[in-house]
């Protein structure tokens, strides 16, 4: 038996999320069905975050055991053949028996995007939040700076996690303009609750459209009522770009230029 890590990049418009779910389509019950096609073992597919609803990966992170001898480069070859047009396998690596990519993540990062532009963008109308207005990204920021380091993120958050805690460490926030008229918000943090970086994207694009004072968003944040910030903004607009370990994948000049969204700590 071994252990086969994945990098998938996918498009999740059409998914009802990572993890599978009853007479419903899932990125994790396609990379399954493609090993089990591929190896001819049914196997579970493990991943570092259950990504919900329409959204996006640039670098999700997953594992599965097999029984098969396949090559290494096989499995991303032989599995970008039998899955759909909107996941890929970015990498493939032999990894530990003990490698999980769940727990052992140091960090993860996703990115929301907002478009300013009057009309909206048909072509980019899968991947961005139409907001129609010029943002303050200045005092956007100043805002975010109150969630960094670590908080109760409750006043975030959707469904409660059953007997959990709420706490989470954000390692970094920051928004940018790129392109003239899209607005990105990226959140670095270890771990994620339901919902919270949509929930923080829409109580922070009401300090951007200046509904709201940076005191404001503090008052909310600062506020440990579940979810407060009742804003929630749709997942089109949001990937995870970054998942961060400590010893993976391998730090070879291959994955330097062909996983660059994959971050060895």
């Amino acid at each position: 038996m071994r252990r086969i890590a994945l990098v998938l990049e996918y498009e999740g418009t059409r998914y009802a999320g990572f993890q599978v779910q009853t007479n419903v389509a899932s990125v994790q019950g396609a990379v399954e069905m493609a090993v089990g096609q591929l190896t001819g073992f049914a196997t579970r597919v493990y991943g570092a975050g259950r990504t919900d609803a329409g959204v996006h990966a640039d670098a999700q992170v997953v594992a599965f055991d097999t029984e098969s001898d396949l090559a290494v480069e096989r499995f991303r070859t032989g599995l970008n053949h039998y899955l759909a047009d909107d996941v890929a396998v970015r990498g493939a690596y032999d990894a530990e028996a003990d490698f999980d990519p769940r727990r052992h993540a140091m960090a993860r990062t996703y990115r929301y995007t907002m478009l300013e532009s009057a009309s909206r963008s048909p072509l980019r109308a899968r991947f961005v939040h139409h907001v129609g207005r010029r943002l303050d990204v200045a005092t956007m920021n100043a805002a975010l700076g109150v969630l960094q380091g670590e908080r109760d993120f409750a006043p975030f958050c959707g469904n409660m996690p059953q007997g959990g805690s709420t706490v989470r460490m954000m390692y970094q926030t920051q928004v940018w303009r790129q392109d003239g008229d899209e607005v990105c918000l990226e959140l670095k943090a270890n771990a994620y609750l339901h919902q919270q970086v949509r929930r923080i994207a829409g109580a922070i694009l009401g300090v951007g459209l200046n509904k709201m004072t940076v005191d404001g968003f503090a008052a909310i944040a600062d506020s440990t009522v579940h979810g407060a910030a009742a804003l929630v903004l749709p997942a089109k607009g949001l990937s995870l770009k970054r998942v961060e370990y400590r010893d993976f994948p391998p730090f070879t000049a291959q994955s330097v230029t062909e996983h660059s969204e994959v971050t060895v700590g």
